[in-house]
């Protein structure tokens, strides 16, 4: 009886660790698509418009030409940490979906699933240092492959993130203190049964951490560490095929659970006003 429980309790998380996996790739693609829209509105051109209806499928075309296209390693690379480096980028930046939570609970087939893949009382800690973890995607990526404008790249980059780390934990002290948890779940919870959100309580601290949030994704105006005036292509300037691919899916998957947290912390959660 108990190995049934367990077979269908990690079915459950496996099923829920597939959707958001396939929803954060999902919204990673059509992303870049809605980018590329808003650049051509303001440089006055028509973006993407070839593929499928007002160019909807082009995100899919960009991802199969990714995939097919040839896969390169420098000969003068550090082949195993060449592959590495992106490799890890991407496992860090999905990690960070395991504690946020996603919904409450939902009834499925008579069973209540729990919308979150794990509570732990240490959610908080564990985004920052899984967070943390993704500067070794950046400094092993642009080290093995053997060029210095990537490694000129990758130490500016990992800079960039390791010092606004810093500031961006600063900015929930006093949120944790207030909430007196570091489990995202009863953050959520507190907020919705105080009727109030954090943003309210902490405005300086949610600003703070959105600036900060802002850096920590290579997002304008913190790009510098892709300048493609004096570091060419940055960081992943040698690699080509998906593990370009996984470099690019790992910035907007950041900056898709970097938008969560913040709802998350500040702005209630799952809990949508008017809305049950």
């Amino acid at each position: 009886m108990m190995i049934a429980i367990d077979i269908a309790m990690f079915l459950e998380k496996f099923g829920l660790i597939v959707v958001v996996i396939l929803a954060a790739l999902g919204i990673a693609l059509y992303t870049t698509f809605a980018e590329r829209k808003v650049a051509a509105v303001l440089q006055d051109r028509r973006g993407p418009n070839r593929s499928g209806p007002f160019g909807l499928l082009q995100p899919l075309a960009d991802g199969v030409k990714m995939i097919m296209k040839e896969e390169i390693i420098p000969l003068t690379s550090n082949k195993w940490l060449f592959i590495l480096g992106p490799n890890l980028a991407m496992i860090t930046a999905m990690m960070t979906s395991a504690v946020i939570p996603w919904g409450g609970k939902l009834e499925i087939f008579d069973r209540i699933v729990d919308l979150q893949i794990a509570d732990i009382n240490i959610g908080v800690l564990y985004i920052f240092g899984v967070v943390s973890m993704g500067v070794y995607g950046i400094m092993i990526g642009g080290w093995a492959s053997n060029n210095k404008f990537s490694l000129i790249a990758a130490v500016r980059g990992a800079s960039q993130i390791i010092s606004y780390e810093l500031a961006m934990g600063l900015s929930l002290i006093a949120l944790l203190m207030l909430t007196g948890s570091l489990s995202l779940k009863t953050i959520v919870e507190q907020q919705m049964s105080n009727g109030m959100w954090n943003v309210l309580y902490q405005p300086l601290g949610f600003l703070i951490f959105l600036i900060c949030a802002f850096a920590e994704t290579n997002r304008t105006p913190f790009d510098l560490p892709e300048a493609e005036n004096e570091l060419n292509f940055g960081y992943h300037q040698e690699y080509s095929s998906m593990k370009l691919g996984f470099y690019l899916f790992a910035e907007y998957i950041n900056m898709i659970m970097s938008s969560a947290l913040m709802a998350t912390l500040f702005f209630g959660g799952y809990d949508i006003p008017f809305v049950n």
